[in-house]
């Protein structure tokens, strides 16, 4: 195999999983970033001073509050691959999805599939016929083998299953997992993510001299929730691009990159040669760098670059909002709650980052598809926060710390989503959790369609194109 000069543009969880499959495919890896911080969108930001706790300090905070799960096989590996312990790194727990009252579903820990069985018998706040509906309904999914027409949405899929169990089970997991409300949602991506989650998981192949204490010898059940209790820059992204430099890759931040441009048979980034390149910037990027292209491209590449654009400019996107407050002395029942939420009540869940290995006191409310201006939506999650968490607030208040609404956070995942394809040109590849087809925009799908892209490489060997 012919090891290529390989540039990557964009260093999130995408392109650095490309780049460290690549660098282990024998390729000569150059990472590009234009910020000064490793994640993209699943990321640690800058402290800000303007947003400090009440007793001075600035906390440590994310762009986003990230949920992994046992099923994200991939992801777990590659975090072993890169020296890190995802035991140490993430705090292991049952599906929950319980309510501040208690009410909702929390699953035993018990091997599958009498771990699901337990837990939906014993859901509090549901009737019997409620939980009757919901295993009458995964049997169905099963016995298709969690296919469906690639017209369904999430609420087709789900008929005959009770409002209760519509409410307090279904419509959380879905706008978690797709972030976007079930009657709109894709009801075959949501059947890949659940039988993601409630097939047995294979331990992953942890190479020799990785970290100890690993998954593999403990493994997680694919339904159990990996909860980070470190920020989202060190669960990953720093640790890949130290193992990227010790292997001879570039990792160079704060480094825009231009669009790149094919002279004399091989791509151009700037003054610079590359035998490939992997375009792993969020997909809006993506479309604005190569639009302004095609129009000079030589004739042929503009062919393959209009192909490649037409589906990435009808993207839609979902936004979601983080809102950030603090209570003293604030403990939750658990590191994490559903909450009740309506158009009116946008977040769907809350972290207790003091269990996270954050500050004591400080919340994470994640509101998905969240609709309105910052301002609004910051008001209406307090709001709502101080109303369903009053019994355990003491007559307190929670007070905002930040709010951090990503407009383009993920796709709007609903039914017979065109998505680009990952080849965009010989020798051109794109990546990220846009482009990978089974899966909603989650880490799993970045860091699968990285992968993906560092493989493609091998498989564009030996091309020889001249437009």
């Amino acid at each position: 195999m012919k090891s290529k000069k390989v540039c990557v543009v964009g260093a999130g969880w995408a392109g650095l999983a490309a780049a460290v499959g690549a660098t282990q495919g024998g390729h000569r890896v150059t990472v590009l970033e234009a910020t000064r911080t490793l994640g993209g969108r699943a990321r640690t930001l800058a402290p800000d001073v303007t947003h400090r706790l009440p007793d001075g300090s600035t906390p440590s905070l994310d762009n986003g509050q990230h949920i992994l799960i046992g099923g994200y096989r991939e992801t777990l590996e590659l975090m072993c691959v890169v020296g890190l312990d995802p035991a140490a790194l993430l705090l292991r727990l049952p599906l929950t999805l319980q309510f501040p009252d208690g009410s909702g579903l929390r699953l035993p820990d018990w091997p599958q599939p009498w771990n699901l069985l337990a837990g939906v018998l014993g859901a509090r706040g549901w009737s019997l016929g409620d939980k009757w509906s919901l295993l009458v309904a995964l049997r169905r999914w099963q016995r298709a083998d969690f296919q469906c027409s690639a017209a369904a949405t999430v609420a087709e899929l789900c008929v005959g299953v009770r409002p209760q169990v519509m409410d307090s089970f279904i419509e959380p997991l879905c706008v978690s997992a797709l972030n976007t409300p079930a009657q709109q949602a894709s009801g075959q991506v949501f059947l890949t993510v659940l039988y993601d989650t409630l097939k047995p998981v294979i331990p992953p192949k942890v190479p020799e001299g990785a970290a100890p204490g690993t998954a593999a010898e403990r493994p997680w059940a694919g339904s159990d929730l990996l909860l980070p209790r470190a920020d989202l820059s060190a669960l990953f992204p720093q640790a890949a691009a130290h193992w990227l430099q010790a292997r001879g890759a570039a990792v160079r931040l704060g480094e825009r990159a231009p669009t790149p441009r094919w002279t004399a048979g091989q791509w151009h980034v700037g003054d610079e040669a590359f035998d490939a390149v992997v375009w792993a910037t969020a997909p809006a990027h993506a479309v604005q760098a190569l639009a302004e292209y095609a129009p000079e491209a030589p004739k042929n590449l503009a062919i393959y670059l209009q192909r490649w654009l037409r589906p990435a400019q009808n993207l839609k996107y979902e936004a979601i909002a983080t809102v950030y407050a603090y209570a003293d002395g604030l403990v939750l029942p658990a590191p994490m709650l559903a909450l009740t939420s309506s158009p009116q009540l946008p977040a769907q869940f809350v972290f207790d980052r003091g269990q996270l290995g954050g500050p004591l006191g400080l919340m994470a409310f994640v509101a998905s598809a969240a609709v309105g201006t910052h301002d609004a939506i910051e008001e209406q999650v307090l709001a709502q926060a101080n109303s369903q968490l009053e019994h355990l607030l003491g007559g307190q208040r929670l007070v905002p710390v930040q709010t951090v609404v990503e407009k383009r956070a993920t796709l709007a995942c609903t039914p017979r989503m065109a998505r680009p394809p990952q080849r965009i040109a010989p020798g051109l590849l794109a990546c990220g959790d846009y482009l990978y087809a089974p899966y909603p925009s989650t880490l799993e799908g970045a860091v699968r369609s990285g992968l993906m892209a560092a493989l493609a490489l091998d498989e564009a060997d030996g091309f020889s194109w001249k437009p």
